[in-house]
């Protein structure tokens, strides 16, 4: 059934581009350091976007080519997998050229010219359609994390629309509404691809494991929900001093202070029940999920500080927030990551101790590096 190569080649882009983000980190940070470094050639305001896009490039290719991995299916045409394969390749390209030549447009994180919406939702969409007509059959016995997948594709869709209504006058003139409407955005689709991601842990918890109670348990679900509500409001901590409506703010505090407790109280139960047998068949994929706690923990702190009004009033628009939004968030995200890459390998061919241990090394090295060059 997993004859396709597609998956593969998403993942493989996926690698290259952590390698892309982890080298143009670690040039930021020299620069930072030292202001006069290649400044000429690549500034500070070229090697931040180009960080981000990488670091993003990371986490989209390689959830997706997770998802295809797992989903494919030889009654329906791979084609559309190529198509988005390469419509997320090329555009990646042609947005690094952009960068390079200091071609910016659009809001932070997507500094991109707007046009370069088209073909990235071109490639969202082809996803959905193939992922939505592999999935539909089963829809009524759907585990938690089809539904997580869903869900992100679905909201991705249309976060990262709304991120792109800066470019109608309704929006672009009026500063309340663009500035609200762009960390809106910004804060869903971080949330949505937090939905593909989270889904590629539980997948990993319920397949090493043998034991499908973790993705259909109520505490999945909850958590679940939970995420979709705060993929709605939890983005208002970014917009305190904004004069929005203060049920918003009120929503987005309660929401703020539960969400990590709920992830790590999965991956806890989880990590007690899974047998020494297999926690050492599959050790790598094993390592890295508890890896994540570290990062959970640092995260949820953060967003305690960053959510109580009182302190986010000094702490936004400084290293707390960065550390908060990119850091811990993509330190999360990559150990969660690298862990479903190990699962893949280990369930392929067994991984030899040496090789084991030289991979950990390695992952914690680039994670620590990812979180501060972020």
């Amino acid at each position: 059934m997993k004859n396709n190569a597609y998956p593969f080649y998403y993942i493989i882009v996926g690698l290259l581009s952590l390698a892309l983000c982890l080298l143009v980190g670690l040039l930021s940070g020299v620069q930072y350091a030292i202001p006069d470094f290649i400044e000429d050639s690549l500034p500070f305001t070229v090697l931040r976007p180009l960080h981000t896009l990488f670091a993003l490039s990371w986490i989209f290719m390689t959830a997706i080519g997770g998802i295809f991995w797992y989903i494919q299916n030889e009654k329906i045409n791979p084609v559309i997998m190529k198509w988005q394969f390469w419509i997320f390749t090329v555009t990646g390209l042609m947005i690094s050229i952009c960068y390079i030549f200091k071609k910016f447009e659009g809001k932070e994180y997507l500094e991109f010219p707007h046009w370069f919406y088209i073909p990235i939702l071109a490639g969202w969409l082809l996803f959905g359609i193939y992922y939505f007509r592999v999935m539909w059959q089963t829809f009524s016995k759907w585990p938690v994390y089809y539904w997580m997948w869903g869900t992100g594709i679905v909201l991705m869709i249309f976060h990262f629309t709304e991120a792109h209504l800066w470019i109608l006058p309704y929006f672009r003139e009026n500063y309340i509404q663009n500035l609200t409407m762009q960390w809106k955005a910004g804060g869903a689709y971080v949330g949505a691809w937090n939905m593909l991601v989270y889904g590629l842990s539980m997948f990993v918890m319920e397949k090493s494991s043998g034991n499908d109670f973790y993705s259909q348990s109520k505490t999945a679900f909850f958590f679940f929900l939970l995420g979709l509500v705060n993929v709605m409001f939890n983005w208002a901590h970014h917009v305190y001093p904004v004069p929005n409506a203060n049920w918003i703010r009120f929503v987005a505090y309660a929401i703020s202070m539960t969400e990590w407790i709920i992830l790590l109280r999965i991956i806890y139960l989880w990590r007690k029940d899974l047998s020494k047998e297999k926690k050492k068949h599959f050790s790598v994929s094993y390592s890295l999920m508890m890896l994540s706690d570290l990062w959970i923990f640092i995260n949820l702190f953060l967003a305690i500080l960053i959510s109580i009004p009182a302190l986010n009033l000094f702490t936004h628009g400084t290293h707390i927030t960065v550390a908060h939004s990119m850091g811990t968030i993509i330190g999360i995200n990559t150990t969660i990551l690298l862990s479903f890459l190990c699962f893949i390998l280990e369930k392929i061919k067994p991984i030899s101790e040496k090789i084991k241990n030289r991979f950990l090394s390695v992952s914690k090295f680039s994670i620590f590096h990812l979180y501060y060059s972020s």
